[in-house]
């Protein structure tokens, strides 16, 4: 996802592109069989957008690097700052990636392109949550990395997609505390079990896993006769989701033990059932 200035900006890279070679001569036009100091910023900015269209972004990210190398206080030092970052990200180098954008944040932080280059520090660690089983740091770090876009700039073009991706990354933390949770209901490990449904519970209820982890719930609570915690679980999936496969197995559960679904007892589940009463959960 690039600005619109860097879209247009790659528009004619293949005409523009070959000025560096074309004044190369012979030379070849990989990296290292060039002698850069040859040539002005914007001969060899050009050079780099010709190896983004050609398909070699690790290529281009070198070129664009000479720029700034080269001619450090110009403005095409400056774009060719957030095009090296953007390179780097095409060609799955996330660590340089990162760190070229957040380099252009810090020096150029009222720039027009700074909402565009915290979008990529956040995407270098996005774009790494590829598995539920995975270290789960790079998510929490891809969220911190997404509000930051989000809360510094509201009104860019990349709110709205950082706002979705920190839904995502926040489903995928959900997800893995599930994975454990019915890890250990399997297991007959039930209070494990339960600590682990209860966090999707209380911090994660606005994911799409909270209903299921209301039911494993009771299901883990019954499993060591805590019936009032289990009514209470179940109470809450029929107030906020009668509607789906995790009500309708809650409720054969309890109604085959003759338990009612309703808010019972003095536990921590009652106290969500106070919330949600009041609009205060979900």
């Amino acid at each position: 996802m690039m600005t619109a200035r860097l879209r247009c900006g790659l528009a004619c890279v293949v005409v523009a592109g070959m000025a560096l070679t074309g004044c190369s001569g012979a030379d070849s036009v990989e990296r290292g069989d060039v002698n850069y100091e040859k040539y002005t910023a914007k001969q060899i900015y050009e050079r780099g957008e010709y190896d983004l269209a050609r398909n070699a972004p690790g290529t281009a990210a070198n070129v664009f690097a000479e720029v700034e190398r080269l001619y450090p206080y110009s403005d095409w030092a400056k774009r060719a700052l957030i095009m090296q970052s953007f390179a780097y990200h095409e060609a799955r180098d996330y660590e340089n990636s990162r760190s070229a954008a957040q380099r252009f944040v810090d020096f150029y932080p009222t720039d027009k392109d700074a909402a565009y280059a915290q979008y990529l520090v956040a995407l270098s660690y996005y774009d790494q949550i590829d598995e539920v089983g995975r270290d789960q740091r790079l998510t929490f770090e891809a969220l911190q990395a997404l509000r930051e876009v989000i809360e510094r700039y509201p009104d860019s073009e990349y709110a709205k997609s950082a706002k979705l991706k920190f839904d995502l990354a926040f489903d995928h933390l959900a997800s893995k505390e599930m994975e454990v949770g019915r890890y250990y209901l399997k297991r007959d490990h039930f209070s494990a079990a339960i600590n682990r449904f209860r966090v999707v519970v209380e911090d994660f209820q606005t994911t799409t896993h909270t209903a299921e982890a209301l039911h494993r719930l009771v299901e883990a609570y019954l499993s060591l006769g805590l019936n009032n915690e289990a009514r209470t679980a179940g109470a809450i999936l029929g107030y906020n989701f009668r509607g789906t496969e995790w009500y309708e197995d809650s409720y054969k559960l309890l109604t085959g033990r003759g338990l009612t679904l309703e808010a019972a007892g003095d536990n921590w589940l009652r106290e969500v059932y106070r919330q949600m009463i009041q609009g205060r959960w979900l």
